[in-house]
């Protein structure tokens, strides 16, 4: 075997990883690529890519199989908005990285000089099934953040490259958070958000000038105007925070006129201008278990949001916005299946739909010969709560299937052990 990654060492247990020649046998295959899905198939990881996958593949010598009963194998679970890395304890800001204070930075606050591979989050949440993620910078409400800055997408994968792509999209939020961050109403949101990519273009036209100190002084600085340049060239979305189907309208006005990749992530709203989005190609990231009034923004929330969306044409991801429930995404997917979403177009927005948001990855979300092994074994339907992964492979290698709740689980199980609990070894 060629080692190809040093040891990950997480806080509670150490691990050596290898790139290993794996079969596993008697699965359903659901490649959410060309050939679709494959019956009582089987899939070949080779040198860290898939080799082959169907009915009759050949086994190389020295391969581990891994005989299933009736099991299933889909692409890695992506998280398209979380906290994932860079938020330990979100009650502890010492733990807390993705949001500042103040307003000297905002869209050139980059999340990934903050991001934590050890941190015990990741393996809780990727014996789960999740394989990838997009660590955003979270909003700040009461603090003038209107840009809440840069996200990167990062595998949970261990230590050794986990960054797949640093500065991949900037997060702003309007609506009402927009207009709480600014300590005003939509209408000055709006107009901030104007005057930085009018600034920014103005900065990029006159460079020269403003070293000499011979332009205006702008709404955002130096860093600022250089981060927002990506955005002006269309080279990363703008992923804005909407919910009020008003709003939404707003900002694809805005996307429009200022000629912007746009996501809208939030969406309660977003099933009544759903056909404005699919005629703009504007995908939505949305959790499609909110269905209460939590907010005036989100009066019309329902739980076929998902399915009214995606029988628009709308491109739709999954996510519940946080850092510790990314594993709950095959949960927000049954459940939108329920409300009349296709089963299969629920597991797409988990892993195929989040991972093309912010731009083609290479063997992230689908499964195709010849391209980076990203999956998950499951024993069953993985949009049932029952169904539990038995394996998970990030680039090929097999990941541990520890994690600090499962060590803490089995540390405390046994209860006719008179040792004290604190003294039992880790096994």
């Amino acid at each position: 075997m060629t080692l190809v990654r040093s040891a990950l060492c997480w806080l509670f247990f150490i691990a050596a990883a290898h790139a290993e020649t794996v079969m596993i046998k008697n699965v359903t295959i659901h490649t959410l690529g060309p050939l679709g899905t494959i019956t009582n198939g089987a899939v070949l990881i080779e040198d860290g890519i898939i080799g082959g996958f169907g009915i009759d593949v050949e086994v190389p010598a020295n391969t581990r199989v891994i005989i299933t009963e009736a099991g299933v194998v889909t692409p890695g679970i992506y998280d398209p908005y979380s906290y994932l890395g860079i938020e330990e304890i979100n009650l502890v800001e010492e733990t807390v990285d993705g949001r500042q204070s103040g307003s000297r930075f905002t869209a050139s606050f980059d999340v990934v000089p903050a991001i934590n591979p050890r941190s015990t989050l990741l393996p809780i949440s990727r014996i789960e099934g999740i394989t990838h993620a997009m660590a955003a910078p979270q909003p700040e409400w009461s603090d003038a953040h209107l840009i809440s800055g840069l996200g990167a997408v990062i595998n949970l994968g261990g230590t050794d490259d986990y960054l797949v792509k640093g500065g991949a999209a900037l997060f702003v939020q309007l609506g009402e958070g927009g207009a709480a961050s600014v300590h005003g109403s939509r209408s000055a949101a709006v107009l901030a958000l104007r005057e930085a990519l009018e600034d920014a273009r103005d900065y990029d036209r006159h460079r020269n000038a403003y070293d000499e100190g011979r332009r205006r002084d702008y709404s955002v600085g130096r860093y600022d105007l250089e981060a927002l340049q990506g955005v002006l060239n269309r080279e990363i979305p703008i992923v804005v925070s909407v919910n009020r189907a008003s709003d939404i309208e707003l900002v694809l006005e805005l996307a429009e006129q200022e000629d912007l990749w746009l996501i809208v992530n939030g969406g309660a709203e977003a099933w009544m201008v759903a056909d404005r989005l699919d005629a703009a190609g504007v995908a939505v990231i949305l959790d499609p278990t909110r269905n209460l009034p939590e907010h005036f923004e989100s009066l019309n929330a329902t739980l076929q949001s998902a399915a009214r969306l995606h029988e628009a044409g709308v491109k739709i991801a999954f996510s519940i916005s946080d850092s510790h429930n990314s594993r709950n995404l095959r949960q927000l997917a049954g459940n939108a299946v329920a409300n009349g979403l296709p089963w299969i177009e629920g597991l797409r927005a988990i892993t195929a739909t989040p991972a093309s948001l912010y731009g083609p990855e290479d063997g992230i979300g689908v499964l195709q010969i010849g391209r980076p092994a990203n999956l998950v074994v499951w024993s069953g339907d993985p949009l049932e709560v029952t169904t539990y992964p038995s394996h998970v492979f990030i680039d090929g290698e097999s990941m541990s299937m520890q994690s600090r709740q499962t060590l803490l689980r089995d540390r405390y199980m046994e209860l006719d052990d008179d040792t004290p609990p604190a003294y039992r070894p880790i096994q």
